[in-house]
C-alpha cells in the first residue's frame, strides 16, 4: 500500500474518533462544572487536557462555560475541535475514497454535513446536551458501517490503528481532567461531591453501566482508574486500546514481513500497562503515570508515521 494511502486511513480514522472525544470532554467539564459554584478552573482543565491550551490563551483571556465549549465543538482555528476534526477526516476519506466501502463513505459524508449544519451557529448552552448527542451519535454510525462491511486487510488495519492510538490518548486525558479538578480540593477525596465526580467520568466515557457490573455503585477512585486503565475487557480503557493497537500492528508485521520501532514501542506500553497494579499507579502519581503513558503513546504514533512512509 502506498504511504499516502495508509497515511489517508490512519488520520481519518483518528479525527473520526476525536471528534467523538472532544464531545466527551466537553461532556466531562459540562458534569464537572454542575459541581462546583464557580465553573471557571473546570473548564480550564477541560483545555488543558485537551492540549489546547496555548490556541486557546491565544484567543481568549478568561476561562469560561461558553467561550471553552465554543472553542472545543465549533471554533476552526483550533485544529482538533469538532468541526474542524470532521472536515479533516471527510478530506482524508476522500483522498482514500477507492479504499473505502461505499456505506462507510456515505456515513461520513452524511456526519459531515450534519455537524456542519448543527454547529453552524453558536450553542445553547441549554441545547448542549442534545448537541453532543448528536455528534457521537453520528460517529457511531460512521464506525458501525465501518466494521460491519470492511474487509479485515491492511486497510483495516492503519484505520484501527488511528482510532486506537486516538482513544487511548483521549482516556489519558479524560482521567486527567480529573486530576486537575482535584488539585485545589484534595480535602474532598472520598466524599459525596468526589463520588459524583467520578460518576461523571465514568457517563463521560459510556462506561458508567459496565462499570456498575463490575463494582455495582462503588465510585472509589482506584475502582474507576483501574476499569479505565487496565480493564483489558473495557473498550475505552487504555489496556483495551493496546491490545488492539498490538494485533494491528501484528498483522501489518506479517504483511510486509517487517517489524519497526514502533512494534516495540506498542510491546513496551502493554507491558507497562500489564506489570503494574492500580495501588502502584496511584502510589507513582496518576498525574505522572498518564503523562508518561501520553507521551509514549504519542511516540507511536510518529514511529508508525515514519515506519510506514506515511510523509
Amino acid at each position: 500500500m502506498l504511504g499516502r494511502t495508509a497515511n489517508g486511513l490512519y488520520w481519518m480514522s483518528r479525527y473520526i474518533e476525536r471528534a467523538e472525544n472532544m464531545a466527551r470532554l466537553v461532556d466531562a467539564g459540562l458534569r464537572l462544572a454542575l459541581t462546583r459554584e464557580s465553573s471557571a478552573d473546570e473548564w480550564a482543565s477541560v483545555v488543558v487536557s485537551a492540549g489546547a491550551r496555548d490556541a486557546y490563551d491565544a484567543r481568549h483571556s478568561e476561562y469560561s462555560g461558553p467561550l471553552a465549549i465554543d472553542f472545543l465543538l465549533r471554533d476552526t482555528v483550533n485544529p482538533s475541535s469538532v468541526l474542524s476534526s470532521i472536515e479533516t477526516a471527510r478530506n482524508n476519506a476522500r483522498m482514500v475514497r477507492t479504499a473505502l466501502t461505499r456505506e462507510t463513505w456515505e456515513s461520513i459524508n452524511e456526519a459531515w454535513m450534519s455537524l456542519k449544519r448543527i454547529l453552524a451557529v453558536p450553542i445553547d448552552e441549554r441545547e448542549l446536551p442534545k448537541i453532543l448527542d448528536a455528534i457521537k451519535r453520528e460517529t457511531a454510525l460512521i464506525r458501525g458501517s465501518f466494521h460491519g462491511t470492511m474487509l479485515r486487510n491492511e486497510i483495516f488495519d492503519f484505520s484501527q490503528l488511528g482510532t486506537f492510538v486516538e482513544r487511548a490518548d483521549n482516556t489519558a486525558r479524560i482521567l486527567d481532567v480529573k486530576y486537575y479538578v482535584l488539585l485545589p480540593s484534595i480535602s474532598w477525596v472520598g466524599s459525596s461531591l468526589d463520588n459524583y465526580q467520578w460518576e461523571s467520568i465514568l457517563r463521560s466515557v459510556a462506561a458508567h453501566r459496565s462499570y456498575r457490573w463490575v463494582y455495582e455503585a462503588d465510585y472509589r477512585p482506584t475502582n474507576v482508574a483501574d476499569f479505565l486503565i487496565l480493564n483489558r475487557r473495557m473498550p475505552r480503557s487504555l489496556a483495551y486500546c493496546y491490545r488492539m493497537i498490538l494485533e494491528s500492528l501484528n498483522f501489518l508485521g506479517d504483511d510486509y514481513d517487517a517489524r519497526h520501532d514502533c512494534h516495540d514501542t506498542a510491546v513496551q506500553t502493554m507491558r507497562m500497562l500489564q506489570r503494574g497494579t492500580i495501588a502502584d499507579i496511584f502510589d507513582r502519581g496518576l498525574h505522572e503515570f498518564l503523562g508518561d503513558f501520553i507521551r509514549l503513546n504519542n511516540k507511536l504514533g510518529n514511529e508508525v508515521a515514519q515506519a510506514y512512509r506515511f510523509y
